[in-house]
């Protein structure tokens, strides 16, 4: 495997990300990975690599590359900062993303999925509405509704679902207090009267962040046991090689 930074250009503005790529011949399907609020920690740089060890070019972003990882003490920091991160800006880092690996001589520009995990479960829907070149979705219990819209927030991923453009798992706990769950029967009607391709899991006993096994507040082993090879399986469904 060959893991390290790289950095990419949109208007102007380095963006960085850290890459992991197994050693293997021929083109590669590809993944932009989305980290929680708190950045690209070693947590993510293990997943990326978890990807990677399963035959994906994986590519963690670090959505925070012009002005540094948040300060973040309390939830109430959370919340404030999540409110203020402006979403056009966020969407279109993650077309350059994409585009970055699909200008990669090792990746399958056909096979490029997005995946994210809480803020970044929220934004690879929001990137599978959004972005064009993407061939599949997972998202980890990304959060569903704002409160209110304006030129930060103009569309929630709910407002977005009805325009979902690539085949789309959702994976959710059902004790998760940021995501109730009469939001994702929300999102399931929408996507199932717009009839999308899409799958949608919700794990009892599990809440908020139930993969993360750095933290041993919130992981919980059996949900995450059960989400991560259905996560690959849908993933290499959908995740095409062609040629």
């Amino acid at each position: 495997m060959q893991t390290g930074d790289v950095t990419y250009e949109r208007d102007g503005a380095t963006l960085r990300a850290y890459a992991a790529a197994p050693d293997a011949a021929g083109r590669l399907p590809a993944l932009v990975l989305i980290p929680d609020v708190r950045g690209v920690s070693d947590h993510y740089r293990d997943v990326a690599r978890r990807f990677a060890g399963e035959g994906f070019f994986t590519l963690a972003v670090d959505l925070y590359s012009r002005e540094g990882a948040p300060d973040l003490p309390d939830m109430p920091a959370v919340f404030r900062f999540i409110r203020a991160l402006p979403d056009p800006r966020v969407l279109s880092d993650l077309g350059a993303a994409v585009g970055y690996l699909a200008r990669r001589s090792e990746v399958a520009s056909e096979a490029i999925g997005i995946t994210g995990f809480c803020l970044g479960g929220q934004y690879a829907l929001m990137a599978a509405c959004t972005v064009p070149g993407l061939a599949a979705a997972v998202s980890w219990y990304g959060m569903l509704r704002y409160d209110e819209r304006d030129a930060v927030k103009p569309a929630s991923p709910l407002d977005l679902a009805p325009e979902l453009a690539c085949p789309w798992l959702g994976l959710y706990g059902e004790e998760d207090a940021l995501i109730p769950l009469d939001d994702v029967a929300a999102l399931r009607a929408i996507l199932e009267r717009e009839q999308k391709r899409f799958e949608i899991v919700t794990y009892p006993g599990a809440g908020h962040a139930f993969f993360n096994d750095s933290r041993s507040d919130v992981y919980r082993p059996a949900a995450a046991a059960d989400a991560w090879p259905r996560a690959l399986a849908f993933l290499r469904r959908y995740l095409r090689v062609r040629g």
